[in-house]
């Protein structure tokens, strides 16, 4: 099964982000900004199973097929939608394509080689998504998110994913720390985070109040000079 999303820009336009130095790890705060999502549309992160390309409008119809479950919707910041809320919230979301100040996010999609769209099936399904938010510039600090349909859990798709991205974030991105916060009570993403070789950095107590509760978040990180170990750690 093929993909749909055919690149538009012509790769040489990001051969001076690719071709930048590693960055150095006891060096100063150096991330490469500002970073154009369009660059991941002409060469996408390829894993071992999947293909990590810019969300698209057009995935609309299968991340609702998370979007729209409870349980999914218990630890992560959404709210309940209908079909069509969701289709706008994915196109909201995949008009961010550019890092360059704090607070901007950018969103990778899992695309499954094999696994028939539920849009269309001579396409791969988005099974989940990925995301990097700049937390700070000026410290290199860079957030990592994800989200993936029940079905395709506990089978290492999320830890595939989010390794590649993380490693996207150090080596392509120069982050000097890149760091997760989850709500303390899912399981599941804290595993994550320790397969990936994040340290739990602390909890904020009762941070939010959602659903009638009060909520912690846990906060996990990997600096640059220990992702090598982390990465082979979780390998």
């Amino acid at each position: 099964m093929q993909d749909d999303a055919t690149p538009t820009a012509a790769a040489s336009d990001f051969e001076g982000a690719r071709a930048a130095a590693e960055p150095d790890p006891g060096g100063p705060p150096a991330l490469r900004l500002p970073f154009d999502m369009r660059a991941i549309g002409v060469e996408p992160l390829r894993t071992e199973r999947m293909l990590l390309r810019p969300l698209a409008p057009s995935d609309a119809d299968d991340v609702y097929e998370y979007q729209r479950l409870p349980e999914v919707l218990r630890y992560i910041p959404w709210v309940e939608r209908d079909r069509t809320e969701g289709r706008e919230h994915t196109e909201q979301r995949a008009s961010s394509s550019r890092l360059a100040d704090d607070g901007d996010a950018v969103f990778f999609a899992m695309v499954l080689a094999g696994e028939p769209s539920v849009a269309d099936a001579a396409r791969d399904r988005v099974i989940g998504d990925l995301m990097l938010r700049l937390g700070s510039a000026e410290h290199a600090q860079v957030e990592v998110g994800w989200v993936v349909h029940p079905d395709f859990q506990r089978r290492g798709l999320a830890a595939e994913g989010a390794a590649a991205v993380i490693a996207f974030a150090f080596e392509r991105l120069g982050a000097h720390r890149v760091f997760a916060h989850l709500d303390a009570r899912n399981a599941a993403s804290a595993a994550l985070c320790e397969r990936l070789g994040m340290r739990h950095e602390g909890t904020i107590v009762e941070e939010e109040y959602a659903d009638g509760e009060w909520s912690d978040t846990g906060i996990y990180g990997v600096l640059l000079r220990e992702w090598p170990a982390a990465r082979a750690q979780g390998a």
